[in-house]
C-alpha cells in the first residue's frame, strides 16, 4: 500500500481504498499510451487532489509526461484563471462543462443573426464556414486561446455537449473510473470516441458485463493491475467486491459490438417494480436535468401502499432561470410548483408508464454533495420532513 484514499460516498458510507505503487503507475502508463501528455501540456487543476481522478490524471500523469500544472484559486475564479494560465486541457466534472457551454450558447444567441440561433442544437451546423471559423476563434479565445481538451469524469455528460465542443475544435474525452481502480477503467481517447459512451477499456485493463439481462445490462466487473489491494481494515467489504481476480463495481452498464461501454446506473440505486421492471433513476434524472429550469434532481423508489414501488423525485429548481422564463417576474411558490409540474408532465410523456414520476417535492436548498460535486444519494438528501406533503403530478 502506498496511497489510502476514501471513496466519495455517493451511495453509502465512505470506505478507505488501499492503492499500491503498481496500481497507480500502471494506470498512468495506460492513460499515457492513448492520450498525449508531454512537456507542452498545461492543465488548470480545479478538482480536489484527495480525489483519485484528479490525483492520478490531473497531477501524477502530468508529472510523468513533463507537463505543467496551474492551480485554480477557487470556483468563482475559474474563467479568470483560464485567461491567466492559458491551459491546454482541463479535468472537470460535467456540471462545469455544461455551465461553460451555456455561457457559449448565450453569447452566440446575442451576437449572431436570429436565423442561426432558433434551434440550439443546430447553431454551429447552420453557420456558414466564415462565421463558423470566427465563432471557433472567439470560443477558443474565451478559454485562454490554447485549449485543446476537456477530460470529463465522475458523472455522465450529455452527448450533444460533447459533439458541440468537437464542432468548435475542442475535444471532450469522457471516461469511466472508480477510486478502487486507481481510477481509470475505460475512456474515449485521441483515436476513438463515441459521444454517448464512456469509451473503450484502457490498455492492460479488461471489463465484462456480469449476468446481463435481456437488454444486455448487467454489473460491470473489472480486472487489471490498476485494481486496488482492498478496503483498509474491512475484510468483509473487500470480499464482497473482489472475487476470483475480478472487481465487482456495483455499476450497471452494457457494451456495444466494439466494446464501447455505456453506464446505466448504480445497482444500489436501481428501482425494481412488482412486475419485475428495472428503473434506473439516473436515466430519469438526466431527462429532468435537461431543463434549464431545474438545477438538480434526485429520483427514488418508494412503496405505494399496494406492495409495489412508485417513482418519486426531489427537485431543486433554478430560480434565476425560472425568473427569466416568467419574464423577469419574481416567482412565488405557486409559480415554481406550476413550472416544475409542467416539466414533470413533459418528462413523463417521454417515458413508459412504469417509469412515470408519480409525485415530486421541491427543495429550498441544494442537495448534499461530494467533493467532486456529485449528489450524495444517501444521508440528508434522503430524509423527508413529515410536515411537508409531496406535490402530486
Amino acid at each position: 500500500m502506498r496511497i489510502l484514499l476514501f471513496t466519495s460516498g455517493t451511495t453509502g458510507n465512505s470506505k478507505a481504498v488501499m492503492l499500491s505503487h503498481k496500481n497507480i503507475c500502471s494506470n498512468i502508463i495506460s492513460i499515457a499510451s492513448i492520450v498525449k501528455v508531454d512537456e507542452n501540456a498545461e492543465v488548470l487543476s480545479i478538482l480536489p487532489l484527495h480525489h483519485t481522478y484528479e490525483c492520478t490524471i490531473g497531477y501524477l500523469l502530468l508529472i510523468y509526461g513533463g507537463g505543467k500544472i496551474s492551480y485554480c484559486e477557487g470556483l468563482k475564479y475559474i474563467m479568470k484563471n483560464i485567461e491567466e494560465f492559458k491551459p491546454t486541457f482541463i479535468l472537470c466534472v460535467p456540471l462545469l462543462l455544461e455551465n461553460v457551454y451555456k455561457k457559449i450558447l448565450k453569447t452566440l444567441k446575442t451576437s449572431l443573426p436570429k436565423k442561426y440561433t432558433q434551434e440550439e442544437d443546430k447553431i454551429i451546423d447552420k453557420l456558414p464556414f466564415y462565421l463558423k471559423w470566427a465563432v471557433k476563434k472567439k470560443v477558443k479565445k474565451s478559454l485562454g486561446g490554447r485549449m485543446k481538451t476537456f477530460i470529463v469524469g465522475a458523472a455522465a455528460i450529455k452527448p450533444e455537449i460533447v459533439e458541440a465542443f468537437f464542432k468548435l475544435g475542442i475535444k471532450v474525452i469522457q471516461g469511466y473510473g472508480l477510486t478502487e481502480c486507481s481510477p481509470l477503467v475505460a475512456g474515449n481517447n485521441d483515436y476513438y470516441y463515441k459521444a454517448p459512451s464512456c469509451g473503450m477499456p484502457i490498455p492492460n485493463v479488461e471489463y465484462k458485463i456480469d449476468n446481463p439481462n435481456e437488454e444486455g445490462i448487467g454489473e460491470i466487473i473489472v480486472k487489471g493491475p490498476n485494481v486496488m489491494l482492498g478496503y483498509y481494515e474491512n475484510e468483509e467489504e473487500t470480499k464482497k467486491v473482489l472475487k476470483d481476480g475480478w472487481f465487482y463495481t456495483g455499476d450497471l452498464g452494457y457494451m456495444d459490438d466494439e466494446e464501447f461501454l455505456y453506464i446505466s446506473g448504480r445497482s444500489k440505486n436501481m428501482i425494481l417494480t412488482k412486475n419485475g421492471e428495472n428503473i434506473y433513476p439516473e436515466e430519469i434524472e438526466t431527462i429532468l436535468n435537461d431543463s434549464d429550469l431545474i438545477e438538480e434532481s434526485l429520483v427514488i423508489g418508494e412503496k405505494d401502499g399496494k406492495d409495489d414501488v412508485e417513482v418519486k423525485a426531489k427537485i431543486f429548481p433554478n430560480i434565476e432561470a425560472i425568473k427569466e422564463f416568467l419574464g423577469n417576474k419574481i416567482p412565488t411558490k405557486e409559480d415554481v410548483r406550476k413550472v416544475v409540474s409542467d416539466i414533470v408532465k413533459k418528462v413523463n410523456a417521454k417515458l413508459p408508464n412504469f417509469k412515470h414520476i408519480k409525485s415530486f417535492k421541491i427543495l429550498d436548498e441544494d442537495f448534499e454533495r461530494t467533493t467532486t460535486n456529485k449528489v450524495k444519494r444517501f444521508g440528508k438528501n434522503m430524509e423527508d420532513e413529515n410536515t411537508e406533503n409531496n406535490d402530486k403530478k
